[in-house]
């Protein structure tokens, strides 16, 4: 039996919520998610989801959840859903198609890419408040000149290659005016690769700019 400290005979118990009205974030009429959280069903375990809609090429961007492991499910159209292993550093990419699902483990750094329109993905986590690091905000939190010292890059290069991210979390990319650009260059989604990632290549800690709902404990 599952143990709670929950009061089910108190009023304002909560067994019913629309995520429909729960948006996390919008890039636009087709590309958004909307959230579930202990904040907006008060009954709910150690459990939450965002329900993810993405059109063809549109990608949730790279990021990792510090406290939960992702299971992500695909309801209707396609996905691609890639995470690197850190004891391995082998990137794996999972297609999955309605009714399919792939597992992301806790800490472990991923993304998902629409293989078609209309394509709908619900990402379950094991924990009430899923954490989440998003490579947008490492990009743009950690300073130019510590990346360029770091990496031997060139700091005004780097500086006008990351001016288009204008400072903001990304979540879903890319960006209308990107997408818009590469309509216009007529380029394709992007094509998966497996590759070796190098070792020790991502910073340990970077802060979003999504500001979470009242109710989120961070």
């Amino acid at each position: 039996m599952t143990v709670s400290n929950m009061d089910y005979t108190k009023s304002g118990v909560q067994f019913f919520a629309d995520l429909n009205k729960n948006r996390l974030f919008t890039r636009n009429t087709d590309n958004y998610i909307n959230r579930l959280g202990r904040d907006t069903l008060n009954t709910l375990g150690n459990v939450s989801l965002l329900d993810i809609y993405l059109s063809k090429g549109r990608v949730v961007e790279p990021h990792y959840h510090q406290n939960a492991a992702e299971l992500v499910y695909c309801v209707a159209g396609a996905a691609v859903v890639s995470l690197i292993n850190p004891f391995t550093n082998k990137v794996s990419n999972i297609s999955i198609t309605p009714g399919q699902v792939a597992n992301v483990p806790q800490g472990w750094w991923h993304w998902e890419i629409a293989s078609k329109d209309d394509t709908h993905l619900i990402a379950i986590f094991d924990a009430p408040y899923p954490e989440y690091i998003l490579g947008s905000d490492i990009l743009t939190k950690t300073p130019i000149e510590v990346l360029a010292h770091t990496y031997c890059l060139d700091a005004n290069k780097l500086r006008s290659t990351l001016r288009p991210l204008e400072n903001e979390s990304i979540v879903i990319g890319p960006t209308d005016t990107c997408a818009q650009q590469d309509q216009r260059n007529h380029k394709g989604p992007v094509q998966q690769q497996t590759y070796q990632a190098p070792t020790h290549t991502y910073p340990y800690h970077a802060y979003p700019n999504i500001h979470p709902p009242q109710g989120y404990p961070y």
